[in-house]
């Protein structure tokens, strides 16, 4: 398993976020839309899988299945785009802007969101035959994340929205890691085990992920979930897009930057044998 040393993935996870700045409209868009759409259809296969087997560590085991297709496949997600683009910033890459960081964001926010809601659109007709039943049992489980995972923390009020930020915190924290992962080996497998296990305990432990909410909710509006569109926004997305903000690039993006690529000072080596010296005559007094 071909491995690449810290220091040269970090370079490539800047020179990817460069790049993605740098992207066409067109392409932006388009590479958004699929990975929302993947990871979309892999949010409904998990759900599937747990619903199925009664057991949700099996849906946490297979659900990376999406994330690997649409990285291997060079797709975006919004969460990783926090992570990767502002690096070329911190680097002063030549023509990185906040300006075009803000637009990478945003074309990717769009195209993201249209893909999970075509893939939401097209399951809730399979779940209901075309919206001529009820729904099945798969989405009505649908129906009832999207209102625990609303309503349920506005009944906590404050508490409630600086739980959901956490979450959102840790999942792009591990989600990020993940799309280091695919960068950290040069053949399919290594990047496949690397970006697996850190999507797998993400989504066991019910961390906020905002491209997979994406999904989720508005299937749970079309499968008859008890909340609203506001609840949906106030009360998911739009706290959970910014601890996925926070997450990735405060403890993935950041932290492997500082000390991969601008790295402290190391230690002089005389002045350090002298302090032991030092410390070794004092015990031995």
């Amino acid at each position: 398993m071909s491995y690449l040393a810290p220091t040269e993935f970090v370079t490539k996870m800047v020179d990817a976020g460069e790049s993605k700045i740098f992207m066409s409209t067109r392409d932006t868009l388009v590479r958004a839309f699929m990975a929302g759409a993947i990871l979309a259809l892999a949010a409904a296969f998990a759900v599937t899988i747990t619903v199925q087997t009664g057991e949700p560590l099996a849906g946490a085991i297979l659900f990376p299945v999406g994330f690997c297709i649409l990285y291997l496949l060079g797709f975006d997600l919004l969460t990783g785009v926090f992570t990767l683009c502002p690096l070329a910033l911190i680097d002063k890459r030549p023509g990185v802007t906040v300006g075009g960081i803000l637009r990478n964001w945003s074309l990717v926010f769009v195209g993201n969101f249209a893909g999970a809601l075509t893939v939401a659109v097209m399951m809730a007709i399979i779940f209901t035959y075309g919206f001529s039943t009820e729904p099945n049992i798969v989405g009505q489980k649908i129906g009832v994340i999207g209102e625990g995972r609303t309503v349920g923390y506005a009944a906590h009020g404050a508490a409630g929205m600086l739980t959901l930020f956490i979450r959102g915190v840790l999942c792009n924290w591990m989600v990020s890691t993940g799309v280091v992962g695919a960068m950290v080996s040069t053949n399919v497998t290594g990047k496949v085990v690397a970006m697996w296990m850190p999507i797998m305990l993400f989504f066991y432990m019910g961390f906020e992920h905002s491209i997979v909410n994406m999904f989720l909710f508005p299937s749970g509006l079309m499968l008859g979930g008890h909340f609203s569109i506001y609840d949906y926004l106030v009360w998911n997305e739009i706290p959970t897009v910014l601890g996925n903000l926070v997450g990735g690039l405060a403890f993935v993006g950041l932290t492997l930057y500082s000390t991969h690529v601008r790295t402290a000072p190391k230690r002089n080596a005389d002045y350090a044998g002298h302090l032991n010296t030092g410390r070794a005559k004092h015990n031995a007094a």
